[in-house]
């Protein structure tokens, strides 16, 4: 039988003809990501007993998560991470200012097709949106990465989702994934590869692929990716990087696959997942009314540009309700700086919302944590108890469409009869 994706892409990496589901390879990732506790990484390479890196060309470091820094402690583990990376030729790093992490390094052209990336962040998934296969590891095997430059893997099986038609006005990739969360369950792909097709894929963006494989963690997906097509082959370009430059990697057509599942894309409205887990998904028509109040717009699930423009779009020439704050929160400096020179920073000001410096600000705790019995209903990707401030408060999440249309009803509220809101107020 064919091979899938990931086989082919752990074979090439592993020097071997061909892989099945099940076998352990040692292979030679393209890229090791650690972000801003990358300090950790530093410390067990001391207790290692060693200073030795061994490809310090695939190292990236990205000052993310707590940016800027918040104490003296993470100031000092900043300067850490500066400095080593200064000492071992470490050329790329982003700090405090970039955004990020994955955000930052798709938007450099630093992700292409065929690559194996490993980062100590879960949503390291989210590579697969270029045909990419990305997944998260520990500090450990970060640090082992860049003592050997290999790491071993098992191969996963592959669960291949067919997504035919288009969806509806108001639905967006968002509650596509929240829809597919929610059907799965989040150990529905666990340890799996999964290969999104059918007719739906080719008209997303990859914008709306990396909302789809960043959330691809979220059903315990290992390897969730798009294979390369033409919309890929534009975005590289766009940023330097031609086609000869990369593998343009796909799976073969006779592939047996683990399991296949089939969405039809035109049949659900936008989606909601409520407290406490990511597939305790909803309808946006069966909580409607839920007060809200707070309302975060941002993270690398839903920080790109597109996103905030659509929230923009909603947000234009209407005021956010009294009884709301609003996070608006960029994933990177290059989506800050398209933003501002668009005047979508400026509608979300005017609109009453408050802008942050791009990072991971709350989906990562790092401000707009909520009090006892607040309710936030946020763009990111995971809605844990205690992930945003009190362990008795609760959050939901949702599209940024949705999350517009909220902040400015007060309420969770379908962004399809937004000017029914506007009339409302």
């Amino acid at each position: 039988m064919g091979a899938t994706l990931a086989e082919k892409v752990l074979a090439e990496k592993s020097g071997t003809d061909e892989v099945a589901p099940g076998d352990i390879v040692e292979a030679v990732p393209d890229i090791y990501m650690s972000h801003v506790a990358s300090w950790r990484c530093i410390d067990t390479l001391a207790r290692l007993g060693t200073d030795h890196i061994e490809h310090p060309e695939r190292i990236a470091m990205v000052m993310d998560h707590i940016s800027p820094a918040g104490t003296d402690k993470i100031a000092d583990d900043h300067r850490r991470c500066r400095t080593f990376a200064q000492q071992h030729g470490i050329d790329t790093f982003y700090d405090v200012e970039a955004g990020i992490s994955h955000t930052v390094l798709m938007g450099e052209g630093l992700i292409q097709p065929g690559m194996l990336g490993i980062g100590t962040d879960s949503h390291t998934t989210i590579y697969g949106a270029l045909g990419a296969c990305g997944t998260g590891v520990g500090y450990s095997e970060i640090t082992a990465a860049w003592v050997t430059g290999e790491l071993w893997f098992k191969v996963p099986e592959t669960l291949r989702v067919e997504i035919d038609g288009s969806l509806q006005t108001g639905v967006t990739a968002k509650d596509l994934m929240l829809k597919l969360i929610g059907d799965l369950g989040v150990d529905g792909a666990n340890y799996m590869a999964v290969e999104f097709g059918g007719s739906y894929v080719p008209e997303a963006t990859i914008e709306d692929r990396m909302t789809m494989c960043n959330l691809g963690k979220e059903m315990g997906a290992m390897f969730p990716v798009v294979p390369a097509d033409a919309r890929t082959v534009a975005y590289l370009e766009a940023r330097g990087v031609g086609p000869d430059e990369y593998w343009s990697v796909a799976p073969d057509e006779d592939v047996d696959y683990a399991d296949t599942y089939t969405m039809a894309a035109d049949t659900f409205e936008p989606q909601i997942a409520k407290p406490h887990t990511v597939d305790n998904v909803s309808p946006v028509s069966e909580v409607a009314g839920t007060h809200v109040d707070q309302v975060f717009i941002g993270s690398c699930a839903n920080g790109n540009y597109s996103d905030l423009a659509e929230a923009a779009t909603i947000l234009e020439g209407r005021n956010i309700h009294r009884d709301v704050r609003v996070i608006v929160t960029p994933a990177s400096k290059e989506v800050m700086e398209r933003a501002t020179d668009d005047g979508l920073v400026s509608t979300f000001v005017k609109a009453g919302a408050m802008i942050t410096n791009p990072g991971c600000s709350a989906c990562a705790g790092d401000g707009g944590a909520m009090a006892d019995g607040e309710v936030t209903l946020s763009t990111a990707n995971r809605n844990y108890r205690g992930r945003m401030g009190s362990y008795d408060a609760e959050i939901y999440l949702s599209s940024p469409a949705t999350a517009a249309a909220s902040a400015i009803a007060g309420e969770i509220a379908d962004p399809r009869t937004i000017d029914t809101i506007a009339e409302a107020r």
